[in-house]
């Protein structure tokens, strides 16, 4: 028969305690096509000049078709319904008798964009019209986040959080010009590819990327450094901190949600919007393709799909190389309850085992001669928790048998982490 003692609250203590773990993401990882993984399920037609597109991509730590392959995150864009990218790009057309946004030809994916950008608002600030501002809390035009650039970190990363002040990313904010002297252009049609190389075939499909010889230009470091002391709270979002220049720490560029793992860049503040772009670009049309010649933003963010804004973000804003573009801390919170269990000198002195005693319910020993004088003792190998039905809920294990006599008073301290 098992002999228990009963547990009080004295005895039982909670504990929390945060474990901090540093995350870093390379270049390549990024920008790498066989790392991104595109789900495009988005089609304008059938027929040879359909396009199609994805919603989003997902960054891997390596190749994606491998079963050993983490995701990182997932990164996407999105525009503001009520902005003047969007009211400009409508061209008078507005919205049917449905609601639903209307736009010219020359636009591509824009309801898209704009729905994307309305999902993050319902999630994040509790209402789909809502727009981000950063800083989160200024309302004025300039804060404006009308073009937002959306990386979602998985859970795996993230864990419950990321910790405040250890965000910090490493961009380009203008893409490399396509021949000497016009370091502000971009020509889209020229191919930039990771072998030099340049197909009219790729020019046709208005692929956008950038030569290893021909990285971005003028890189900037973003941080949330300052977070801790102004933190904010958003109702839906949980804790929201304001990503700045870490040259100038005045000039907010985005906004960080902690407990949700998502990074809200302002792309008209991290990247050159007047940077401008010209060349072919996927389109709905007779040939499959349409002529840009205009900025970053709107002419770009307004004519390109989410696939091709994706591609050259990845591929000419965020690096090519093996360097760490983008690095953080984790915090895992770990919930302890600590349980003493207490075996006074006069407790647990005898095994319930029925091989402790003979027949005559006399304890069995190894020399007869002390039979009589030999004081029970036991092995403590195990510590059970149980209900108030004696049902088993948890044992702990003990490194080593420690025995128990009536000369020792033992406390054994059960940690359960959860």
């Amino acid at each position: 028969m098992s002999t228990y003692k009963t547990i009080s609250s004295a005895d039982i203590k909670t504990t929390r305690t945060n474990l901090n773990q540093l995350i870093d993401f390379v270049e390549e990882d990024v920008s790498g096509s066989i790392t991104r993984k595109k789900f495009q399920v988005f089609v304008t037609s059938s027929g040879a000049t359909a396009v199609t597109s994805s919603l989003f991509h997902t960054v891997f730590d390596q190749n994606h078709s491998l079963q050993t392959a983490n995701e990182i995150f997932d990164v996407t864009v999105g525009i503001f319904s009520g902005s003047d990218t969007v009211a400009n790009a409508t061209a008078g057309l507005n919205q049917d008798i449905n609601g639903k946004l209307l736009f010219p030809s020359q636009s591509l994916m824009m309801r898209e964009k704009v729905n994307i950008y309305r999902q993050y608002a319902q999630l994040l600030l509790g209402n789909a019209e809502s727009r981000f501002t950063a800083p989160f809390s200024n309302s004025t035009t300039e804060d404006n986040v009308d073009e937002a650039l959306f990386l979602n970190f998985k859970r795996l990363f993230v864990r419950d959080g990321i910790k405040r002040e250890s965000f910090a990313m490493k961009l380009f904010a203008s893409a490399s010009g396509d021949s000497p002297g016009t370091a502000d252009s971009l020509h889209i049609a020229d191919e930039f590819r990771h072998d030099g190389n340049t197909t009219a075939d790729n020019k046709m499909n208005g692929n956008i990327e950038v030569n290893a010889n021909h990285p971005g230009t003028g890189s900037v470091i973003i941080t949330d450094v300052g977070a801790a002391s102004s933190i904010e709270r958003s109702q839906f979002g949980g804790d929201v901190g304001n990503i700045v220049n870490a040259a100038n720490t005045g000039e907010t560029m985005g906004l960080m949600f902690y407990q949700q793992g998502i990074a809200i860049l302002d792309m008209k503040k991290v990247f050159n919007a007047n940077q401008i772009m010209s060349g072919s670009l996927q389109g709905v049309g007779t040939t499959g393709n349409a002529e840009l010649s205009g900025s970053f933003i709107p002419h770009f963010v307004v004519s390109a799909s989410i696939d091709q804004m994706i591609d050259h973000v990845c591929q000419t804003r965020f690096g090519s190389g093996s360097n760490t573009f983008l690095t953080f801390q984790n915090n895992t919170q770990i919930n302890s309850t600590l349980v003493f269990c207490r075996a006074t000198a006069d407790e647990f002195n005898y095994s319930s085992n029925p091989t402790y005693t003979d027949a005559s319910g006399n304890i069995v020993v190894i020399d007869e001669s002390q039979r009589n004088v030999q004081k029970s003792f036991s092995f403590v190998t195990t510590v059970g928790l149980y209900d108030a039905n004696e049902q088993l809920l948890a044992a702990a294990k003990l490194s080593r048998p420690v025995e128990k006599n009536d000369e020792k008073d033992l406390t054994f301290r059960v940690r359960l982490d959860f």
